[in-house]
């Protein structure tokens, strides 16, 4: 069977259990998610295994640090992508709220009901807990799904797709409601973001190059970011504790991600403090330094590398240990930096004057704004989405991390009682 024809019969399934799924009860739907979960615990030794496959052959590949930290699969990864699947049984079911209901001046009733998009595909890299993030809220929110992972997490990916088909048959749901692309021919890409009849929306979550061509070839609506150049500032009115900690753990928790602080921008009246404090800081991490003229000036004695930054520093995504530092006169010019050179994806200030707090919240234009609060909480678990399929710097129907609401979408209901229109 050629891929085109392969991704075909994916779309024809897809599209006829979404049916099935557009109806589902809320109960039928959840106890599919905790039986993925139980499935999931029960195939430790075969994720593992599986995934021990995909590291090897990722290290022969000379894949970077980030991509096997986003590949890698452990015991507590497991746990936690169960404990992701019991959240999102938990959560309230959106499909069939009805919302806005009034009655109009003719005499007709009415409101809105919240619908399920239909078949979601989503293509993504490494990360084998998308596999579950994306069919837990697919399922829940009354979605098909077809999933098209990396090929460096096939044998993760497969593991895990068992896992989720094995959930689905045992609540009585279409094993076709999810469906993980087997073949790793990089043409089924191209197959599914042109399957109109079928598909109904694209989730690409991956690197630049992935998003920039499924959002330039897709003949179906994409929901998308393209990268994370996520900032910090410290304003001249901000806690130095609050600031040095916030700056630290939006660098360094994790750097392969999408909300990991890239640059970091510091009050001139502040900057003589607080920059030698937050050197020390990040020297321990290895952090590498990327200095405008002031902050080259003030920092000094770091034992690590430091380099003069340049322009194309300000819009870049390291997804590393390397950190943009640049000194601003205040707040304004904070802002202007961010909407200038920010990706829109998750910004941070930290202050203790509320009013400029709301100031920059209501200027900064990114999906995500946040005050004393490190940029690593732009995620779907930690704003109780349970999980995300993604997030979205895009401004129409979805913008921040997508969980179920955001894969729905609403239509019109009218009621009446005889009545015409004059």
């Amino acid at each position: 069977m050629s891929v085109a024809d392969y991704m075909q019969q994916l779309g024809a399934q897809a599209k006829a259990a979404s049916k099935v799924l557009a109806t589902a009860p809320t109960r039928t739907k959840n106890n599919a998610l905790l039986a993925m979960a139980q499935a999931l615990d029960s195939a430790r030794t075969t994720l593992l295994e599986a995934n021990a496959k995909d590291l090897k052959a990722a290290q022969a590949n000379g894949l970077d640090a980030a991509m096997l930290d986003r590949l890698r699969v452990t015991d507590a990864g497991i746990d936690a992508m169960m404990l992701g699947l019991r959240q999102v049984a938990q959560l309230a079911d959106p499909i069939g709220e009805i919302s806005d209901m009034n009655y109009r001046p003719s005499g007709i009733q009415l409101g809105k009901m919240r619908v399920p998009l239909g078949v979601v595909g989503i293509i993504y890299e490494s990360r084998p807990n998308v596999t579950v993030d994306a069919a837990s809220l697919c399922i829940k929110s009354g979605n098909a799904a077809i999933l098209r992972g990396g090929s460096e997490a096939s044998h993760s990916n497969q593991a895990i797709a068992a896992c989720v088909s094995e959930g689905l048959i045992a609540a009585g749901l279409p094993a076709t409601s999810v469906q993980v692309v087997a073949t790793t021919d990089r043409a089924a890409v191209g197959e599914l973001i042109t399957l109109t009849e079928f598909v109904d929306v694209i989730v690409p979550r991956g690197g630049k190059s992935l998003i920039t061509r499924v959002s330039a070839d897709a003949r179906i609506p994409v929901i998308k970011h393209l990268d994370g150049n996520c900032h910090v500032y410290i304003d001249d009115e901000a806690d130095a504790t609050k600031a040095i900690n916030i700056a630290i753990n939006a660098k360094t928790r994790r750097y392969g991600v999408c909300n990991a602080m890239e640059t970091l921008l510091v009050a001139q009246s502040r900057a003589q403090e607080l920059l030698p404090q937050l050197a020390q800081g990040l020297q321990e991490f290895g952090i590498e330094l990327r200095l405008c003229e002031q902050s080259m000036a003030i920092i000094s004695g770091y034992q690590g590398v430091t380099l003069a930054a340049t322009e194309a520093d300000w819009s870049q995504e390291y997804l590393a240990p390397i950190l943009a530092i640049k000194v601003v006169s205040g707040m304004d010019q904070a802002i202007d930096h961010i909407n200038d050179y920010g990706s829109h994806h998750t910004d941070a200030m930290v202050s203790e004057n509320f009013s400029k707090a709301r100031a920059f919240m209501a200027a900064v234009d990114s999906s995500s704004v946040m005050i004393n609060a490190s940029t690593a909480f732009a995620d779907g678990f930690e704003y109780g989405l349970g999980a995300e399929i993604g997030i979205s710097t895009d401004k129409i129907h979805a913008r921040g991390p997508v969980g179920l609401e955001g894969l729905t979408s609403q239509k019109y209901l009218v009621f009446g009682d005889g009545h015409i229109r004059d």
